[in-house]
């Protein structure tokens, strides 16, 4: 059964604009003109229940805008959108139950306060008896491994202890889907490491549906089989991790380690060098080439090892980040 449908969904501002100079200051001020800004274009997908995805786009893609027309913060355009069986921006109680929206640039814990007395206030806004919220707190802080730290001001915590804090309070009433906005922003790499595993622990213990954005690729990686990308507004991909590279990257990295030094220029004859470290080099080579450039550097270089592999899957996002190319989303 789909958790999450979104169909033909769209969100546009109309955006004032203002002439320069001084009779553009009385004409904007009298008499204004918009023009309308396309936050979010026509985008259709569905997420089963208990499925993991990432939300890929660059800044500005629209990928905030999307969570929060899916979490009911804002009002869509056009399009039809169900989360849990319910409409989000009808705000319903029996929807906001269920979600979760978690941003990693924003906070909900009280700042001077210990985090224990922030979540007895979710507990009560939520309103779960004194003793499930003291089972929920004592069972996610496990988890998170804190159970040391809630007694603490919340200004004297760690940016990777407030992470986890804020995490404990927004998953408090057992969601059962979560909206991650970079959760994982400016943590350290043990940090984002803990917060990954314990996702991965929570969806597996409650069958939650996690819906993701992060800049971190291993956060999508280390969590997501399928990822949707966005660029503009408009869906481009729709499908596994692993079809995103062949879908969207025509070449792939060839790694070459040679008896002796050759200088790059030498190199650069054979394909386009990556690096160039010692007596290793990577060269990344179109698909169509890579048969006949194997076989030029094998016959007429002397290597003592090869292996061919896909590009990182951080340069295949930014390659299509960078191309701007929009197309109709076609599952992988």
């Amino acid at each position: 059964m789909a958790s999450i449908i979104v169909d033909r969904l769209s969100k546009v501002y109309p955006v004032a604009i203002k002439e320069p100079g001084l009779n553009g200051t009385i004409k904007h001020f009298f008499q204004r003109t918009y023009k309308q800004i396309h936050a979010v274009r026509d985008i259709s997908f569905q997420i089963e229940a208990g499925e993991v995805v990432g939300f890929l786009g660059a800044n500005g893609a629209g990928k905030t805008t999307t969570l929060k027309m899916l979490s009911g913060l804002i009002h869509p355009s056009t399009g039809l959108v169900k989360v849990a069986g319910q409409t989000p921006f009808k705000r319903e109680t029996a929807f906001l139950k269920q979600i979760t929206l978690v941003m990693g640039q924003k906070q909900q814990l009280i700042w001077d306060l210990p985090a224990l007395d922030s979540l007895k206030i979710n507990a009560a806004v939520y309103g779960l008896s004194d003793r499930t919220a003291q089972f929920r707190i004592y069972e996610l802080a496990e988890m998170l491994a804190i159970q040391d730290k809630l007694t603490q001001p919340v200004r004297k915590l760690s940016l990777g202890e407030r992470m986890k804090a804020e995490l404990l309070a927004a998953l408090l009433h057992e969601p059962q889907v979560l909206f991650l906005d970079e959760p994982t922003l400016g943590l350290d790499v043990n940090a984002q490491v803990a917060v990954r595993k314990f996702l991965s622990e929570y969806n597996q213990r409650y069958n939650a549906t996690i819906l993701l954005t992060s800049h971190y690729m291993a956060d999508i990686t280390a969590l997501c089989d399928r990822v949707l990308v966005i660029n503009q507004g408009q869906l481009i991909y729709d499908g596994n991790l692993n079809g995103l590279v062949d879908r969207f990257s025509p070449c792939r990295e060839v790694n070459v380690e040679f008896k002796h030094i050759y200088p790059q220029d030498k190199l650069a004859m054979y394909a386009d060098v990556r690096s160039v470290e010692g007596a290793s080099a990577k060269f990344l080579v179109p698909q169509e080439m890579l048969t006949k450039t194997v076989s030029q550097i094998l016959g007429e270089l002397e290597v003592v090892d090869l292996s061919i592999t896909d590009p990182p899957i951080d340069d295949v996002i930014g390659q299509i980040f960078q191309s701007g190319t929009a197309e109709t989303a076609i599952p992988a």
